[in-house]
């Protein structure tokens, strides 16, 4: 560095009520910090040293973030805050000018304070606390103090480089902050904030809070217990971590005082302490911003990660303590008591601030796993529209939740995921969706495995890992390793609901009446578990032909869900019930099932099977409408453009007798015909409905040879149908195949396949009858 850089780096500036200290990066006013991140800081700093001169809008980019692609709305964002630092409104830009087209200007003059030096103002055993004074001609003895006293408190290598505190593969536990400070409001929210802020980093990874609910369970606490010092301490030795984070508010007057210290779990010896302070309760959270930020460059974290990832807490969450107090006890209860419990929590955050990007996206996720789409939809949606007031971590959760959940564009949602695991290495969430979404909707079974055993290499006790890794094992038919998945999931003390819908489902393709009996009667003991159990026996019930019994679960069914408010759960079970009537044959009641689904939601799924049912009974012009209404509702929706509206405009052209057109309308199906559409995962109907029509549609055109080959590929994964209808009726397909190919030895043995699983039907169902009368005549 030449000495003008050198000079240049160690100037003062003046403007206004403000002093710019180049060299610490560091904005005063009356003597006292403004908080800013370092890239709001070189932007002002750019600003100062052109005085009153335009600055465009490329410069400022180039120079703040040289040799990195950059939006213009990073520096829009950056502008914001800064603007906000210095106490402009909206209305009054007394500072920072924009210049319509150009850029930017600063609107005072900047005036250059001559020469500096260096006072100790604080010292204790972690670190040198340094002030800036005006120059005195003996500057060097303060640096020459700062070196003495450095050595002498023993903290030499915190002045001069020491070797990082983490490594890449190092994880930490954050213990809850003690709050003396007798306002309630900082109870679980700074910790909150904290975890935000700590998880912008690509190189740090924090112990979930569902693995650290696992380990308290481990050691004899209840989920909710107060992570203290000493048992944060002891989760951090249990979980093989590295370090453990206190933190604290205390009352400095009228002011805040916040620390945090890392300790090393082992020996508990201080590695770190940060300390920060806050004029008032508003600035807390841009202190803790600020503290988070110089922890991670203090741990090992390189400078420009933490430049890259450090969106300030009160744009990576929300402004008000009280919205951040509500979404922190959400997640906690969450992870305590289920999402219905905290649904309320996440609701009050987005009501306190309704520009609270992911109070907005969890809440759209939880309506997600409670089967509640358009609900969903509409809060993800909002998050979407907010998402630049999110992380670049959060930012990448949203985005990818909107394209699996609102558009169904899971090509895009490919990318999105990939893109977040890359930047950001040690994130589970990334590899999940690409799993239990992305990849297993488009049949992609093995990069599905791949990604879940990702997801539990990244974080060994994230249950949907487990279950991710065991479902995609099930549809490969490897029922075997599907079980031992599970067991190492409940080796770990974890248990979430579709745990026991996969226990169900293995013990139903391996024909264990007792395992399935065992796996329901867990279900029913758990909150909210009726409502799914009574809808997967109804399914089972259905599939060897005991009608009346499945109709009765149904009803169970629905009824629980409606009792809780679910409205779209009620409209799927009535939709799926739909979808079996119509397939047995009992065309009036499959219209009446419909009816009442279309009256409960409109939910992608629920429409889905309304219309797929209504087609099968004759209903065309109404199916008709469905199918319009979906494809042009969902026009990127990945099982919408290559599942359901191909399925449906076949089943059409079949009722109006085109064997052909629905032959060629299912050609844009076959790439991912083996997938498992939302319908199967949310309703457990539409698995393979693209082959069961394609070979109906060839038993329409008397080509029996592919018609059978249609129907054996049903057979061949039952993992991947489990209890949907089509696996038991595709043994009828197969065997009318067979009978039209004029193979009566086949055809009978097919036949005999179905009537021996239907020996205990009840009498009367209309395709019962049917398969009887032809099998007859075979015979």
């Amino acid at each position: 560095m030449g000495a003008n850089e050198v000079d240049a780096a160690e100037q003062l500036y003046e403007f206004g009520p403000f002093r710019v200290d180049a060299q610490k990066e560091t904005l005063l006013r009356g003597g006292e910090i403004v908080p800013l991140t370092p890239k709001t800081f070189q932007i002002l700093l750019v600003l100062v040293r052109h005085n009153k001169e335009v600055v465009t809008k490329d410069d400022l980019m180039k120079k703040v973030w040289p040799d990195t692609f950059v939006e213009e709305a990073n520096l829009s964002r950056n502008i914001f805050m800064l603007r906000k630092a210095l106490g402009e409104s909206p209305q009054d830009h007394r500072y920072i000018l924009t210049v319509p087209g150009r850029g930017y200007r600063l609107a005072e003059n900047v005036h250059l304070v001559p020469g500096r030096e260096l006072d100790i103002v604080a010292a204790n055993r972690t670190k040198v606390q340094v002030q800036v004074r005006e120059t005195k001609p003996w500057a060097w003895v303060a640096v020459a103090v700062v070196v003495l006293v450095a050595v002498a408190a023993g903290t030499f290598p915190l002045v001069f480089p020491r070797a990082p505190i983490l490594t890449a593969k190092d994880t930490v536990v954050l213990a809850d902050f003690t709050n003396s400070t007798g306002d309630s409001v900082f109870d679980g929210t700074l910790r909150q904030g904290m975890a935000v802020q700590l998880a912008q980093s690509p190189f740090l990874s924090l112990i979930s809070d569902q693995r650290i609910e696992q380990t308290l369970r481990l050691m004899g606490r209840s989920a909710d217990t107060r992570l203290t010092p000493e048992i944060a301490r002891e989760i951090c030795e249990r979980t093989g971590s590295a370090v453990i984070l206190e933190g604290s508010i205390a009352p400095l007057g009228s002011q805040y005082v916040l620390a945090l210290r890392a300790r090393n779990c082992r020996s508990g010896d201080t590695l770190d302490d940060e300390q920060v302070q806050a004029g008032k309760k508003e600035d807390v959270l841009h202190a803790l911003t600020q503290m988070a930020s110089k922890f991670r460059t203090r741990v090992g974290e390189s400078i420009s990660t933490v430049e890259q990832h450090d969106t300030p807490l009160a744009e990576a969450t929300t402004s008000s303590l009280e919205a951040l107090q509500a979404y922190s006890t959400g997640w906690r209860v969450l992870t305590s008591s289920g999402a219905m419990a905290a649904l309320p929590f996440f609701r009050r955050a987005a009501e306190i601030d309704p520009n609270f990007a992911m109070a907005h996206a969890s809440l759209g996720r939880i309506y997600a796993d409670l089967d509640e789409s358009d609900l969903s939809a509409e809060n993800i949606g909002k998050a979407w529209r907010l998402r630049d007031r999110a992380s670049d971590q959060e930012r990448f959760f949203i985005t990818a939740a909107y394209q699996t959940l609102v558009t169904g564009n899971l090509e895009q949602a490919q990318q999105t995921c990939e893109a977040w695991a890359q930047t950001f290495p040690r994130e589970p969430r990334a590899h999940l969706m690409l799993a239990g979404m992305v990849h297993k909707t488009r049949g992609q079974y093995e990069s599905a495995i791949t990604e879940a055993r990702k997801t539990i290499a990244l974080d060994p006790d994230f249950a949907f890992g487990y279950y991710s890794l065991a479902v995609n094992q099930s549809y490969l038919g490897r029922l075997d390793d599907a079980e031992r998945t599970l067991r190492r999931g409940i080796a770990r003390g974890l248990e979430i609901d579709e745990f026991l819908m996969l226990d169900y489902d293995l013990a139903f393709l391996r024909g264990d009446q007792a395992g399935m009996d065992r796996a329901a009667a867990q279900a029913q003991g758990r909150s909210g578990g009726e409502s799914w159990i009574f809808n997967k026996e109804a399914f089972a019930l259905a599939y060897s032909g005991h009608l009346r019994q499945a109709r009765s679960m149904s009803h169970r069914a629905v009824d629980q869900a409606q009792q809780v408010g679910q409205r779209e759960r009620a409209s799927l079970w009535e939709a799926g019930t739909a979808v079996r009537e119509a397939l047995f044959g009992n065309a009036s009641e499959a219209r009446k099932r419909a009816t009442v689904a279309l009256q409960l939601s409109k939910d992608r799924e629920a429409e889905y099977g309304a219309a797929f049912a209504l087609a099968l009974s004759g209903d065309l012009s109404q199916a008709q409408a469905l199918t319009d209404d979906l494809e042009k509702r969902f026009p990127d929706d990945t099982s919408v453009r290559s599942s359901y509206v191909p399925t449906l405009r076949a089943l059409l052209a079949l009722h109006r007798g085109d064997a052909s057109i629905a032959l060629e309308t299912l050609q844009v199906a076959v790439p991912h015909e083996l997938g498992v559409p939302r319908s199967s995962v949310d309703a457990l109907f539409g698995a393979l409905y693209p082959i069961y029509v394609r070979g109906e549609a060839y038993l329409a055109a008397h080509r029996a040879p592919e018609a059978a080959a249609e129907f054996q590929k049903i057979l061949d994964h039952p993992g991947i149908v489990v209890s949907d209808p089509i696996g038991a009726l595709a043994r009828l397909q197969l065997g009318r195949a067979y009978a039209q190919a004029g193979d009566p030895t086949k055809a009978i043995s097919a036949y005999q396949d179905f009537l021996t699983l239907w020996n205990t039907a009840d009498p009367g169902i209309p395709i019962l009858q049917q398969a009887q009368a032809e099998y007859a005549k075979l015979r």
